[in-house]
């Protein structure tokens, strides 16, 4: 039995139907929506580049840029499933914000005393306690939205304000630092990344596994007896994909340590300097591979498992969900513990990147996160949305405000901006949709 390709030479006048991109798109089976945000996140690196004078696209502002984006890039995974049901947080900000602040006392102020200054297990402990936490938090807001039936968007208001408030009183506005060194990895910097070597094996583990993947699509669609990708996209978007992924590994193997921490490393290990300076790379930020791990695992989780399914059913059609049988106030309260819980990751990577814990950390979170998930095609009517999306999003935005800091503009300049731009990718949400219909 022969197989069914989607790339099939159509018949008679249908022949010349669709453009030659049309028929690109339809044998890659690229998504379109995705194309574009690419294409704008290329216009917006170009453009700051020029206008910065060539500061914009150098390995150190890209390294930083991946870093910054982490923690929004984790949250924003998250706010998709929120987002499809129909729902909103407004809290997850300050949620970051209390539970890095509880993190920060946790590991400075109340395991010194109980297990010793400097004990190996206070950075684990720490995390541990911070993640229970936002979940815990998560699963509050959650069971006040579903089994007590109060709109979502007054809960997590309130849970704005009221974490808010809770993360100044614990200290009574202090900042707290110093973190745990182990605690510090989680926030990038010369410790806090791979290096070039364990880089360049990470990214040929990515690019096998993405090769293994597609085989395994292309098995499986063969078995059902679903139409074929034909061979040459196969192999187009095989080497596309790696070609990223190594493009980004040798970004991040450019950019070397700062010559005084080199220095530093070189005296520390009796290696002598050569005339030229030594150059160790930086390699990939843990906090990247962090927000990765998290992407991938939200991506399974949405669309490789019944609660994935459950979610987008309730957000296509929530009577429907319901006749069906499914018990949409369980999997609301699990969305928001999710939530809760990806707040916990992102506050230790914000935590762990600023060596402390500030009141002020988080601030405005909340609507880089709505408008990365948003940008990145969940539509706020529900039932549609993607993480990979929500995750580009959020480089998105970050690139925004990293260009504008680069071009010395003030901070209520960039909310403007960020404010805009939420409304335009709204806008162009409800047109893609009207045009779907």
């Amino acid at each position: 039995m022969t197989d069914v390709t989607s790339g099939a030479q159509p018949q008679g006048a249908s022949a010349v139907e669709g453009s030659l991109a049309a028929r690109f798109l339809k044998a890659t089976e690229l998504d379109t929506r995705m194309l574009g945000m690419v294409g704008a996140l290329a216009v917006i690196w170009i453009g700051f580049h020029l206008i910065s004078g060539g500061l914009f696209l150098t390995p150190r502002n890209l390294w930083n840029l991946s870093v910054q984006s982490a923690s929004v890039a984790v949250m924003s995974t998250g706010m998709v499933l929120v987002i499809v049901t129909r729902n909103i947080d407004l809290s997850v900000g300050s949620v970051l914000g209390f539970v890095g602040m509880m993190m920060g006392v946790t590991q400075t102020e109340i395991l010194p005393q109980l297990l010793g200054f400097g004990h190996p297990a206070t950075w684990l402990l720490a995390l541990v306690a911070g993640l229970l936490l936002g979940a815990l938090i998560g699963a509050l807001h959650g069971y006040i939205i579903a089994y007590m039936a109060v709109p979502s968007f007054i809960v997590t208001l309130g849970g704005l304000l009221v974490w808010r408030g809770a993360a100044w009183w614990v200290t009574s506005g202090r900042t707290v630092a110093p973190m745990d060194a182990r605690f510090r990895l989680m926030g990038g910097g010369p410790d806090g990344a791979i290096g070039s070597f364990w880089s360049w094996v990470v990214g040929l583990a990515a690019c096998a596994a993405l090769v293994a993947l597609l085989a395994y699509g292309r098995k499986q669609r063969r078995k059902f007896k679903f139409p074929l990708r034909p061979l040459w996209a196969e192999g187009f978007l095989a080497a596309l994909g790696c070609a990223v992924i190594l493009g980004a590994v040798a970004v991040a193997n450019s950019y070397p340590w700062p010559a005084a921490i080199v220095r530093r490393y070189a005296e520390a290990n009796n290696i002598a300097v050569p005339e030229g300076g030594l150059f160790i790379a930086h390699g990939i930020a843990i906090p990247v591979l962090i927000a990765v791990g998290v992407g991938i695992a939200m991506t399974f989780l949405a669309n490789r498992t019944r609660f994935g399914r459950y979610v987008f059913a309730i957000g296509g059609n929530p009577e429907a969900a319901v006749l069906a049988g499914i018990n949409t106030r369980w999997v609301l309260l699990k969305i928001f513990m999710l939530m809760g819980l990806l707040a916990g990751i992102a506050a230790a990577i914000s935590t762990a990147r600023l060596n402390a814990a500030t009141n002020a950390m988080g601030t405005l979170d909340e609507l880089l996160v709505i408008a990365a998930a948003v940008i990145g095609g969940t539509s706020l009517g529900g039932g549609v949305g993607t993480i990979a999306g929500a995750m580009l999003g959020a480089v998105l935005m970050q690139s925004l405000a990293s260009g504008m800091i680069l071009l010395g503009l003030d901070t209520p300049l960039q909310n403007i901006v960020v404010g805009i731009v939420l409304v335009i990718a709204v806008w162009l949400d409800t047109l893609y949709r009207r045009r779907a219909r």
